[in-house]
Order: structure tokens, then C-alpha cells, then sequence
């Protein structure tokens, strides 16, 4: 509401029936682009209008909601009206988004970011016509708590003279500034306006606690030109000339995105709750530091001379994990807290219906065997790119592994995070098996301390429990579970952690039963039959991009090259126009599905080409430019 300054104090916003207005709902999920500052990140959509943003970091309540609801929910929209024609991408290798609307009277650009290196939580906006004259429109709605909470919001002239805009809703506060301002309707601030050719309106918003005095304003062309050069300069580190340069740049550059830049925490998506099975009930808060999608992505850094992002992930860890080893997580918060309780926001419709919207997630109490096998293999990389362990690390390390040889044989929930019943998955024990042999490596490779005799009979006897009883011998193949008759996605991994020779037939029998089993579509692979696993849910789902670049990169490992190409080709070519991927993919809607941008593809790519060009120089191949 538009306040003086004596107003009564922020109310809920109205409550409202579960739906939408039509013509209201949020963009397709590809239609996003994302911005950030490496404390949190920001979804626009094609037409300008940013639906998602928590302030001042991934894991906060959104001020901007729409994505899960509509613009009740508060949406920062700058576009260009009547627009013909729309064209975006990021400028440089960076997260600054260049929009140019092309119009019957004229072409406008808009560039949006979210400045980084200032110690701020800021998005910036500029619209500037190059050619001719457009009508420009403006509308600022401001929610906090996820939608649930109307600001109190007033006019104000800051330190220097010039006005602003401030909404203030208990610990929150955002500031508005710019050339031009909004003006207040319905609960809303409405502007619209035309530039000629020449002209430019600047916007800035900023984030601080309510208690905090004005920030001072700073240029809004600098931030933009400045967080350019910084994202450019991260990219230009790495050590990459293979192939599928821009998927696998823009794939790492996610990466970073998703890293938080003072704590080294590493988020496993920007978003929660977005549908992996549309108008269904798997709707999941992926805004936490999971474990194995962070080691995962510290791998994928380290294969690029990310040495600097390695080390922050592992003083992290170090502080997330202190204490007890039995009391291991399998997620934590950013700052490395371990209190993720579920709850569900009822207010909110959901996107495309998709309901119960989730914040938290249960998943955190869950066992899950695998995790430290990722952590350790991770790890183990750190070792081989010239990272010693300190002491700590490595006592770490020893801890989880005596803790983990206590319960490798316990049933859990595994990669997938079923919410049914327990059962020993095979990838599980194989993941345990890593783990184990990633210990045994630093004491005979490395020269760390450590109990290796033992090591190496656990480790040999987990290896034969996994021969006896997750083999099925009558399918010829490795099974999800014990006693099992179909696969899951997860055994791809297989091959990635060593735990057969790559030459040995049990693997290509296997990628073949997997494929038999889960391809939806050529390359594109489901997670698990959700018919005959007990996963606690109702629905089902799509194809899952990690799981389809995983069998990429299992088949670059067994050396079949053309075909680990050609799905690369078709992969690399699933991301939108700025080269992001979700979660998952419906190749019958032809639409992306599940949180984004999703770490856990983006570094699946990358390690799938990292393999594939592996693949090239084995069978004395030049690396090709892909598609992507």
C-alpha cells in the first residue's frame, strides 16, 4: 500500500482462492533467464518481467512471487509495448541480460543485472530506444514472505535530494530509485511512458534491513559495465579448449552462479517448487547446499581449473559437518545451518497449478548412503589438481569414513530421495564402495595416515556384496535395488567412479538395460520407473537432463564416440536461448520442468563433455565444435 509515513502497519496481502487470472500465470519455465550476484539469483522472463528473487540470499523469503503464483504475488515488470519481434542474451560470458524489442515505431534495449562485488543486494535495470520511439511499461509490485505480505510502501527524497521509493515489511526493506518512478494504483506502482531514439531511463533496486539508513546511489551504466567485466574475467580462467565451448562456458558460469560467494556454499537450484510433473504434488525447495550435487559441481570446477572455488566448498564443508560424524546431513542451509524444516506456503496457487508450493525440505532427515562416496571422490580430485588436505580435512575425512563402514550395509533412501520405504540400493553400495576406495587412495597415493589394511578388506567386501546381489545375472544387468528386476538412472555412475574396469562387459550390458528401461526418448532417460519404485508420491515425471547427459558420458567411457556425439548434439541443443537447463525435460510438451537453473544438469553436462573429448583423444580424434 502507498503510505505516508504515519501508516498503519504491513497487513497480509488478501487471501485468495487457489488459481489464476487468466492471461496472469507465470512465463514457460525456458522463457526465464537469470541474473545474480553470488548471494542470490533472479528470473526474468523474455518479456521483462522478474518473478522470482530472494533478498539478500538464495535461501530467503521471495519479495518477488509470481513465478508460483500471479502478479499479486509481486513481479518487478520493465518491457517494451507492442513489441514484434524480442531477442535476448547475456553479454560477454556473464549474467548481464540484453533484451532488444523491436517494435513497428521503433527498437528499444533493455540490460538487466544484479551487480556484484559491492557488498549490496541490488538488480539494476536500463531501458534505453536506439531507434525511433517506443512505449515503455512499468510495474513494480512488491510482496514479501512469498506473496503473503503487502509492504507498507512510501514516497520519500533520500540523502541526496533525489526520490525514491521504500517498501518496509518487518526485517525487510526495498528501495526503489530511478530516473523515473512509478506511480501508486490498486496496490501497485504503474508507470508508462516513450523514449526516443537517444533516450534512457535508469532503475536500481536495493535490499537492507528495515533498520538501516539509505544507501548511498551508485551508477547504474558502472554496475552494469563492472559486473560484465567481472563474470568475463571468472570465465576466461578456465582451462577449457575442447569442444561444445558455449554449453560447457555457460554451463560452468551456472555453476558459479549457484555458489555462494561467502560462505563457498553451492545451491543445488535457484527456485523451489517448480513442477517435475505438471499439476502434480513433486514440487521440491532446492535452494540448499546438498552434498552430492555440490561435490558433483566441485568436480566439474576442479576438471577446469577452479582450484579457488574448490578450496571454499571445503573450509564449508568443514564447518557444515562439524561435530559428531553420525549426525551428517545430507543438506544444508547456505550458511552452513542445519535446520531445513518442510512447510508448505497454501497461499500460493503454484506454478501451473502445481501444488503444495514447498519451502524446506523434509529430505533432510533422510539416510542416504551414496552421499559420502561424492563427497570423497570429490575430494580425492582436490588431492590430484595439487590441494593438500590440512589436518582437519583429512581427520575429517577419516571420521566419515569409520562412521560410514557402521551402517554401508543399513537399507536408506538413496540418490532419489524416495519417501518410501527404505531399500539397499545398488548404487548406494557402490557409492560406499567409493568412498572407501577414495580413502585407500590417500593413504597409498598420497601419503596420508590412516587405517589401510582395514580399508581395503571393507572396501573389497562391499565390492563383492554389490557382484552378489545387485547383478542380476538373468537380465544381465546391475539392478536399482537388491532383489530387484529393473534399473535406475543412477547406475550410470558405474562407470564413473571405477568400480569396474571400463572394458568389462557387465557395463555396456548395463547401459543398454537402463536405456531399455528408461528412455522416454532417444537420449532421454527418466530417473526410475515410478511404477515399481515406492518413491511416497503420487504422479509421475519427466526425463531427468543429469540422467541423459550421465548415459552421454557413459557411452564417451566405453569409446562408443559417434553416439555420445550425437546425443550431445541433441542435449546441449535442450537448453533455452540463453543456455540454461531445468531439471527435467518433457520432449511431448516440448518444455522444460522442474526448478532452474538445476546445478545438478548443468554440471552433468559439463563432466559429460569433459568425458566425451577424453573419448576423442583415445581414438586420436580432433575435438570437434558441437552444436552446442
Amino acid at each position: 500500500m502507498d503510505a505516508t509515513p504515519d501508516a498503519p502497519a504491513p497487513r497480509p496481502a488478501p487471501a485468495r482462492a487457489p488459481g489464476r487470472t487468466p492471461g496472469d500465470e507465470a512465463a514457460p519455465i525456458s522463457e526465464y533467464a537469470a541474473l545474480g550476484d553470488g548471494r542470490s539469483v533472479a528470473l526474468v522472463s523474455r518479456f521483462g518481467s522478474v518473478d522470482w528473487l530472494c533478498l539478500p540470499a538464495f535461501d530467503s523469503a521471495a519479495c518477488f512471487s509470481r513465478l508460483l503464483g500471479t502478479s499479486d504475488h509481486g513481479r518487478w515488470l520493465l518491457t517494451v509495448a507492442h513489441a514484434t519481434d524480442v531477442r535476448r542474451r547475456y553479454l560477454d560470458d556473464s549474467f548481464v541480460l540484453e533484451t532488444t524489442y523491436t517494435t513497428p515505431t521503433g527498437t528499444a534495449v533493455v540490460v538487466d543485472a544484479m551487480p556484484m562485488a559491492d557488498g549490496r543486494a541490488d538488480l539494476v535495470r536500463r531501458v534505453e530506444c536506439t531507434d525511433g520511439t517506443v512505449e515503455v511499461r512499468h510495474e513494480w509490485v512488491v510482496r514479501f514472505g512469498y506473496g503473503a505480505i503487502e509492504p507498507w510502501v512510501h514516497r520519500l527524497t533520500d540523502d541526496e535530494g533525489e526520490p525514491a521509493i521504500r517498501a518496509v515489511a518487518g526485517p525487510d526493506a526495498l528501495l526503489l530509485r530511478g530516473d523515473r518512478l512509478p506511480r501508486p494504483s490498486d496496490h501497485r506502482h504503474r508507470d508508462e511512458f516513450t523514449l526516443a531514439a537517444g533516450e534512457a531511463v535508469d532503475l536500481a533496486l536495493t535490499w537492507t534491513p528495515s533498520w538501516e539508513p539509505l544507501p548511498p546511489r551508485l551508477s547504474v551504466p558502472d554496475r552494469l559495465d563492472r559486473t560484465r567485466v567481472l563474470w568475463g574475467l571468472w570465465a576466461r580462467s578456465a582451462e577449457y579448449e575442447g569442444s561444445y565451448r558455449e554449453a560447457v562456458v555457460r554451463s560452468l558460469l551456472v555453476l558459479r552462479l549457484l555458489t555462494d560467494v561467502e560462505t563457498g556454499g553451492i545451491v543445488a537450484a535457484a527456485t523451489t517448487s517448480l513442477p517435475e510433473d505438471f499439476g502434480g504434488e513433486r514440487n521440491w525447495d532446492y535452494r540448499y547446499c546438498w552434498l552430492r550435487d555440490a561435490a558433483m559441481t566441485l568436480e566439474a570446477l576442479l576438471e577446469h581449473g577452479y582450484r579457488e572455488e574448490a578450496t571454499a566448498w571445503r573450509d564449508w564443508l568443514l564447518r557444515a559437518v562439524a561435530g559428531d560424524p553420525a549426525d551428517l546431513q545430507i543438506m544444508y542451509r547456505v550458511d552452513g545451518g542445519r535446520d531445513l524444516p518442510e512447510r508448505t506456503l497454501d497461499h500460493l496457487p503454484g506454478y501451473a497449478g502445481s501444488r503444495p508450493v514447498r519451502v524446506g525440505n523434509a529430505a533432510v532427515g533422510q539416510v542416504q548412503n551414496d552421499v559420502l562416496g561424492e563427497v570423497m571422490c570429490a575430494l580425492e580430485l582436490a588431492r590430484q589438481s595439487g590441494l593438500p588436505d590440512s589436518a582437519d580435512s583429512w581427520s575429517l575425512q577419516r571420521h566419515l569414513v569409520e562412521e560410514l563402514l557402521t551402517h554401508w550395509r543399513d537399507p536408506d533412501r538413496g540418490i532419489w530421495e524416495v519417501r518410501g520405504d527404505p531399500q539397499h540400493f545398488t548404487h548406494s553400495k557402490v557409492m560406499s564402495w567409493a568412498a572407501v576406495d577414495r580413502a585407500v587412495q590417500a593413504v597409498e597415493v598420497h601419503g596420508l595416515d590412516g587405517p589401510v589394511e582395514r580399508w581395503r578388506a571393507a572396501r573389497d567386501e562391499i565390492h563383492a556384496d554389490v557382484l552378489a546381489h545387485g547383478w542380476d545375472e538373468e537380465r544381465g544387468t546391475f539392478v536399482q535395488a537388491y532383489g530387484a528386476k529393473h534399473t535406475d538412472a543412477a547406475l550410470l555412475q558405474i562407470l564413473q567412479v571405477g568400480f569396474l574396469p571400463p572394458d568389462d562387459p557387465r557395463l555396456r550390458s548395463t547401459v543398454a538395460a537402463v536405456r531399455a528401461d528408461l528412455e522416454i526418448a532417444p537420449g532421454l532417460l527418466r530417473r526410475y520407473p515410478t511404477s515399481r519404485t515406492d518413491d511416497g508420491l503420487q504422479g509421475g515425471e519427466h526425463a531427468f537432463l543429469a540422467c541423459s547427459f550421465w548415459l552421454a558420458d557413459a557411452l564417451a567411457r566405453l569409446d562408443d564416440v559417434d553416439e555420445s556425439t550425437a546425443l550431445l548434439d541433441d542435449l546441449t541443443a535442450l537448453a533455452n536461448d540463453v543456455g540454461l537447463l531445468a531439471e527435467q525435460y518433457d520432449p511431448t510438451g516440448r518444455r522444460m520442468a522442474g526448478n532452474v537453473p538445476q546445478a545438478l544438469s548443468h554440471l552433468a553436462l559439463v563432466r559429460a563433455v569433459h568425458s566425451h573429448d577424453l573419448a576423442l583423444e583415445r581414438a586420436g580424434l580432433r575435438h570437434r565444435v558441437g552444436r552446442g
